[in-house]
């Protein structure tokens, strides 16, 4: 099929200040979901979508990254030694996730020069974009029910959600009919101003695009904060050809955010059958709550 999508883009370039001092020399998305890097659940949402060659675009201090993805001659020596089965079979399987290649963003000048830094990688194939703070979880994924949607429509698709109206100026919110599962954008706005939002539908994170978006991101210029925003030239696709908005029902952590990372970190320790009813305990108690039956 021609329009196929095989390729995705995961960008992770920026500095991660919201979370110093803890990023200084670690990078935002290694910070780990209890032993997990949120980066990893990123991309395990891509492979279990089906996609089979992942980009990530980095930046400085973000070594680790590649050295969470890559094999660990050391440290599987050392877990076969102790005969720890298990572990070693964790360990393995992160490094067979998937191709997993990178490219350097060498400023960090916006999500649409991030995603534009991995053209050559893309060629001209539709692809994916999955960005590390929106951890996405459904069955089936977000990311695979939006490929379906391309695969079927041929319209380039981004995931919304419904935020809070006081909370759309940190957003892009579409402007769409709400009625509608899968509905044509009339028009998509990067951060409105307080009180100008055309609805508080908001993109959270997960875009499948059509390749002719590079030639827009080429010669777009400077937007909101003086970077080069995929906003924009989304706008000027939607002009030119279609743009679709998928509204996703599943559950969204928001891991770019401090609050966001703590509620993550609590809702997956719940849902784990070694730390759930330990974590639950310790919540209630902290609460002064009184354990049911």
């Amino acid at each position: 099929m021609a329009n196929k999508i095989r390729k995705a883009i995961i960008p992770a370039g920026g500095m991660g200040t919201r979370f110093l001092p803890a990023t200084k020399a670690q990078p935002k998305e290694m910070l780990p979901l209890i032993d997990k890097p949120a980066i990893q659940y990123i991309v395990e949402e891509a492979v279990q979508s089906g996609i089979e060659s992942i980009i990530i675009v980095s930046g400085r201090h973000k070594r680790a990254i590649e050295d969470h993805f890559d094999k660990s001659y050391e440290l599987e020596a050392e877990l076969e030694a102790r005969n720890n089965e298990t572990m070693l079979s964790v360990v393995r399987s992160i490094s067979q996730l998937a191709d997993i290649y990178y490219v350097r963003q060498k400023e960090p000048l916006g999500l649409g020069h991030a995603v534009l830094c991995a053209r050559r990688f893309i060629a001209d194939e539709p692809f994916a974009v999955l960005l590390g703070d929106d951890i996405l979880t459904s069955q089936p994924p977000c990311l695979r029910q939006m490929i379906d949607i391309y695969e079927q429509t041929d319209s380039s698709v981004v995931a919304v959600m419904e935020v809070p109206w006081d909370q759309t100026h940190k957003y892009g919110i579409v402007d769409i009919d709400p009625g509608q599962r899968v509905a044509p954008v009339r028009d998509i706005v990067e951060k409105p101003a307080p009180g100008t939002a055309p609805s508080n539908y908001a993109v959270v994170g997960r875009y499948v695009l059509h390749p002719s978006i590079f030639g827009l991101l080429e010669v777009a210029k400077p937007g909101k904060g003086g970077e080069i925003q995929l906003t924009d030239s989304l706008q000027e696709l939607n002009r030119a050809s279609s743009l679709s908005a998928f509204r996703f029902d599943g559950r969204r952590h928001d891991v770019g955010d401090k609050l966001g990372f703590v509620q993550a970190t609590i809702d997956f320790a719940l849902e784990r059958e070694d730390l759930a009813d330990d974590v639950r305990n310790y919540l209630m108690a902290r609460l002064g709550l009184q354990a049911k039956g």
